[in-house]
């Protein structure tokens, strides 16, 4: 008798499909792969444990503790040397507050005892927030991996840097105890103002040592090494008390404090330590700041890095003309006066910035006047509203208007404006723009701005690069929109180069410790930002300011060279903005609380403006503003606006853009002394004028 197969029987019973046998190849396969799939485990396993060991038997490399960088004028001399190492104290980790320790943890690494030298809890929730965001916002660097940063490597954002770090964090972990790292990292960090360790920072901050800082203290100091640009209390105390209250916040919710501590904290008045000289010591310390804020805002140079990588920065400030403006500004104002200055000198032939101050005393306040944006030009506004009216149709510096109180009316009709003239002193006759220009005339200004439309001048003041808010309404035209010094230097400098814009610049280069570079300045290329023809005549207008009856003629025989300018002066400030072919400068004096500026006080930027500028270009041998094509030198006739012949009385050498001179003559035609003849007897007058400034320069 015949056995049946087992095969049904075996299907039967354990429910197989028909088509099981099919899968056992697969089955088999994927034995195979998983086998393998374990050896490989085993062997990543044993090459990671391997480099756990390698790293533990490795030595950690020398600590590249803060190195100091350098500032660097134009000639390669050292101006300034941001903040060195020498400030440091270190202290054992029992010597600290606890809530130093307490607060740091809460804003920079929470799980700190709890990782391995690396959060992946924070790093994922920083991966969330950014994809979130669309943008890097988050960092999840831990106390250990910042340590390991700041010891041993530089600030370069490469993925040989972050590699390096990784391991290093891990030898960190490796050798040292969690305390030990903390202590490490506290006694390693940046406070700001020179002070590197919390003992360092509690003695600048607050007189004392770090053990007796008080949880207030500790919250504001642990705020600071994030920016302390942004968050010393020295620089800004709004930001400081917000940073303080974030990390108080933040030790609440982690079980530190109570949330009435907190609020006790907060509310308590902090008493800090005067900020020492030492400190703040340094050539040119507003510049200083200037150049350290661009570096990092603009240029993305790490503050770290900038602080304690041993850089050197090749800057455009010229030492000599420094000096001079630092004493222009010092010995300008007397001692005992709370009134305030600010001067910015640029070259308009380059953009470079040459000198900036930005106050009286850098140690007692860091405020930069220079750049703020916040005091009204004036009347030394008035060159933009005047290089626009030159650019119409049918203006030039013979358009005569009446200077006599005057209401204007505009907003169709809905709104006047009544302006006065300093002293309410009016000619009460037809005067001209050069007229205008040189006494300062309000209804004269008022009236060409109305001629040719505010928004036209806001466009020339955008060209020569001010930036500041203004509005399109008449007193416009007497600078009643504030604008900072530097763009009111950065505005000149166009006009004497001929219509040409440089953008301002004070970084030429920066390098690293071993020479590398990290930025360079681009060539730059100027920018015909107006009419070289349009400039020059409006320079040559402006000239009549340090002339006799000019606004700026009290402080003519200080200045032995061609120079051009405008003074402006409100109730709470007063300026002296102007330039020669190599120099732009903006001077402004006043107080910082908008006291209202006696007539002597007031009087001050203009001698401020004049020293500083025969100091500065002491070795520079007078020159003549260059006279492009385009222009016409013509004699004419101020009481009648026509050409004049030689027997017309009163005659004066006056420039125009060709074309736009007067055709009618006063006097005999045949003596008018227009065309080439006309130009040619201007420019052996020019000669004669040039001689005679050569002389006076010379005998000084």
């Amino acid at each position: 008798m015949n056995k049946k197969p087992k095969w049904p029987k075996l299907r039967r019973a354990y429910r197989f499909p028909l088509m099981a046998e099919h899968l056992l190849p697969q089955l088999y396969r994927l034995k195979k792969w998983s086998i393998r799939a374990s050896v490989l485990l085993v062997a990543v396993m044993a090459a990671f444990a391997g480099l756990l060991l390698f790293l533990k038997l490795q030595s950690l490399p020398a600590a590249s503790i803060s190195q100091t960088s350098q500032m660097l004028d134009l000639q390669g001399q050292v101006i300034d040397s941001f903040h060195s190492a020498e400030n440091r104290r270190s202290v054992e980790l029992s010597a600290v507050s606890p809530y130093v320790v307490q607060a740091t943890l809460a804003i920079e690494d929470k799980r700190f005892y709890d990782h391995n030298g690396f959060d992946m809890k924070g790093l994922a929730r920083a991966i969330l927030v950014d994809l979130k965001s669309g943008a890097a916002t988050q960092g999840a660097s831990t106390l250990t991996q910042q340590l390991a940063r700041n010891l041993y490597l530089s600030h370069e954002k490469t993925w040989q840097r972050k590699l390096k770090e990784a391991m290093y964090t891990v030898q960190l972990e490796m050798n040292y105890s969690k305390d030990e790292i903390m202590g490490m990292y506290l006694n390693q960090i940046y406070y700001g103002h020179g002070s590197y360790g919390i003992e360092a920072a509690s003695d600048m901050y607050f007189g004392k040592h770090a053990s007796e800082l008080t949880l207030a203290e500790s919250a504001m100091l642990a705020g600071i090494p994030k920016g302390p640009k942004y968050y010393s209390p020295y620089f800004d105390m709004k930001n400081a008390k917000d940073r303080q209250r974030t990390i108080l916040n933040a030790m609440a919710e982690q079980g530190d404090i109570t949330k009435a501590q907190a609020d006790a904290a907060y509310a308590e008045l902090l008493r800090f330590k005067p900020l020492h000289q030492d400190s703040q010591d340094g050539f040119a310390p507003y510049f200083r700041d200037y150049v350290r804020n661009y570096a990092v805002e603009k240029l993305g140079i790490d503050e770290n890095l900038l602080n304690e990588g041993g850089l050197r920065i090749y800057t455009t400030l010229d030492y000599d003309i420094q000096k001079a403006a630092e004493e222009a500004v010092l010995n300008g104002i007397p001692g005992n006066s709370e009134q305030q200055a600010a001067l910015v000198a640029i070259d308009p032939r380059n953009g470079y910035i040459k000198a900036m101050v930005g106050g009286r005393n850098y140690t007692a306040n860091q405020y930069n006047r220079a750049l703020a944006s916040t005091r009204q030009p004036g009347s030394s506004f008035k060159p933009v509203l005047y290089l626009t009216a030159l650019q119409q149709q049918g203006i030039t510096p013979l358009t005569r208007i009446k200077s006599e109180p005057t209401t204007f009316t505009y907003d169709e009709g809905r709104s006047t404006y009544e302006p006065s003239n300093y002293n309410d002193k009016y000619a009460n006759d037809l005067i001209d723009m050069r007229e205008a220009i040189s006494s300062s005339d309000n209804i004269y200004a008022v009236s060409t701005l109305m001629n040719v439309g505010a928004d036209k001048v806001i466009e020339t003041a955008r060209k020569l690069g001010m930036t500041s808010p203004m509005q399109a309404v008449p007193s416009l035209a007497l600078g009643t929109f504030p604008v900072s010094p530097f763009e009111m230097a950065s505005a000149f400098a166009v006009f004497a180069n001929g219509g040409q814009r440089y953008e301002p610049a004070a970084i030429l280069r920066i390098e690293d410790r071993d020479g590398h570079i990290l930025y360079e300045a681009k060539h730059q290329d100027p920018v015909q930002a107006v009419d070289a023809a349009h400039a020059y005549v409006l320079t040559n207008l402006m000239q009549s300011v340090f002339e006799e009856g000019g606004t700026g003629s009290r402080v003519a025989g200080l200045i032995h060279r061609p120079v051009a300018g405008k003074t402006g002066t409100t109730a709470t400030d007063a300026w002296l903005v102007g330039y020669t072919p190599e120099l732009a400068t903006a001077v402004w004096v006043g107080y910082d609380k908008n006291r209202k500026l006696s007539v002597a006080e007031a009087h001050r930027a203009a001698p401020i403006f004049a020293r500083f500028t025969e100091q500065a270009l002491a070795n520079v041998p007078p020159k003549m503003f260059p006279m492009p094509e385009g222009v016409i030198y013509t004699y004419v006739d101020p009481a009648s606006g026509k050409l004049a012949a030689e027997d017309c009385p009163n005659r004066r050498l006056e420039a125009f853009v060709q074309g736009t001179e007067p055709t009618e003559v006063c006097g005999s035609a045949s003596s008018s002394g227009t065309g080439d003849s006309g130009t040619d007897e201007a420019r052996e007058s020019q000669k004669r004028t040039w001689w005679n400034q050569l002389k006076n320069w010379w005998s000084r």
